[in-house]
């Protein structure tokens, strides 16, 4: 069964026209901008590329390493031509070496696909965490929005009561100047009526802070012109009714982040464990060089004399020299651990109590979900019973009133009982407020676990 509560006329008492340029801002436009805003959503998306990086880092880990160095050098004195491999004395000589080379990992325990696998673990749970705190943050909007509407209700409850009241002492003053009632009478009505501006006075105190709380929470950096859409809103009675504590809890374990991000990270600690094992195997690694050189001192053989068999030397260009010295590498390098301090054996077992502890996370993850429905889902059915006793609460307190004021109006009833009739219906109205927004706010944090959209149409 629906329950159509159309809102109450808001009337603020402040005689203050509203700005034409002012901003409604609707549910979605404050979820939509404190998502935008928040810092600690800004932090996680930081932390995720963090994340990103490090999986990509442990990606390039596979690549071989290529490293290039050259070098200058001058001496002189004694120096080696390596032509001749005879010593010249009190020479300088001018020399450059060039070096490319490097290694690449051919076996080292899957360390690396290992690595890689944890990383897209953790960053999947890192993305988890942010969206989880998207959604937190969504949830934290909506019941701050809720509570302005409700604030606003209550002030138009409490001012529709002054009016009410107002009027009542424009009929007292009329029958005291005709000397039909006494000025007691009148007395009274008026101090009904400062109570009620001051009490209406603490309600829009109350909406004031609701409004900057919420400015709050979208990082504005003023209340002044915030104002809401104020949507027309269905009361479902039947919304805790449809499903169980245990319907819910399997449709939020199986779609909340909350959940999911503990998951993700067992299944990385499970990985950190492969890769701790991975330590005890042998490691396989391949190298790899090229070289050359140059040097001024080297002579450059032009020929020898059959007769004779003397050498002739001759200058030896740079270009020549550089093509003629290359140097080609290729190398294995096999590496067994066999004692490292026990540090192989301490890091798999800390990386054992790291999968438990993991699981502890998840298993308490679990648990706060489940108490969490199961606590908001019996608010929301006692909000249902206190919603559906208001609403028989107001229909009984607004007959009695008016039976009230009528006698009163004939002065069959004492300012006294009027104002308790009064002072009954305006709280039975408040109440019905409360309760209902009460327990809009209950079934809102039940389609939270539903992972029903957050909105108030």
């Amino acid at each position: 069964m629906k329950i159509r509560l159309p809102l109450l006329v808001f009337v603020l008492f402040t005689g203050q026209a509203a700005l034409p340029q002012q901003k409604i801002w609707t549910l979605d436009e404050c979820i939509a901008h404190a998502v935008d805003n928040n810092i600690q959503i800004k932090q996680q998306e930081l932390q995720t590329r963090y994340q990103k990086n490090a999986l990509d880092l442990s990606k390039m880990n596979i690549l071989p390493t290529l490293s290039a160095t050259g070098s200058e050098n001058l001496s002189w004195g004694r120096s080696l031509d390596q032509t001749t491999y005879q010593y010249s004395e009190n020479q300088r000589v001018a020399s450059s070496n060039f070096y490319l080379g490097g290694s690449m990992n051919l076996f080292n325990g899957l360390q690396n696909y290992n690595s890689i696998r944890k990383y897209e673990y953790e960053l999947l749970a890192g993305r988890q965490d942010l969206q989880n705190i998207r959604e937190n943050i969504s949830l934290t909007v909506a019941l701050h929005y809720l509570q302005i509407l409700l604030n606003r209700e209550l002030v138009a409850v409490t001012g529709e009561q002054l009016q009410v009241t107002l009027q009542q002492i424009d009929k007292t003053r009329r029958l005291v100047d005709a000397g039909s009632a006494a000025l007691g009478s009148l007395l009274q009505i008026e101090a009904q009526a400062s109570q009620e501006e001051l009490q209406l006075v603490n309600m829009k105190n109350q909406l004031d802070i609701a409004c900057l709380d919420i400015t709050q929470l979208l990082e504005l950096t003023t209340v002044e012109g915030f104002e809401v859409a104020v949507p027309e809103i269905d009361v479902d009675t039947n919304a805790v009714t449809g499903d169980t504590v245990e319907d819910i809890f399997l449709i939020a374990s199986g779609s909340r982040p909350s959940i999911k991000s503990p998951e993700l990270r067992l299944a990385a600690s499970e990985y950190d464990l492969r890769i701790a094992k991975g330590m005890r195997s042998p490691r396989l690694a391949m190298n790899h060089s090229v070289s050359t050189g140059y040097s001024d001192v080297r002579r450059k053989i032009l020929g020898i004399d059959p007769a004779t068999e003397s050498v002739t030397y001759g200058d030896y260009p740079f270009a020549e020299q550089f093509a003629d010295n290359r140097n080609w590498g290729l190398g294995f390098t096999l590496s067994i651990p066999i004692l490292n301090g026990w540090q192989v054996n301490k890091n798999i077992s800390n990386s054992k109590i790291g999968i438990e502890n993991s699981r502890y996370a998840l298993d308490g993850a679990k648990k706060q979900l489940y108490k969490g429905i199961q606590q908001a889902h019996a608010d929301a059915s006692a909000a249902l019973k206190k919603f559906s006793a208001s609403l028989k609460a107001v229909a009984s307190m607004e007959e009695s009133f008016r039976y009230s004021e009528q006698r009163f109006t004939v002065g069959l009833v004492t300012p006294v009982d009027y104002n308790i009739s009064k002072n009954q219906l305006l709280k039975a109205q408040s109440d019905l407020v409360q309760a209902k927004y009460e327990y809009i706010f209950k079934t809102k944090v039940l389609d939270f676990y539903r992972g029903i959209p957050l909105t108030l149409e």
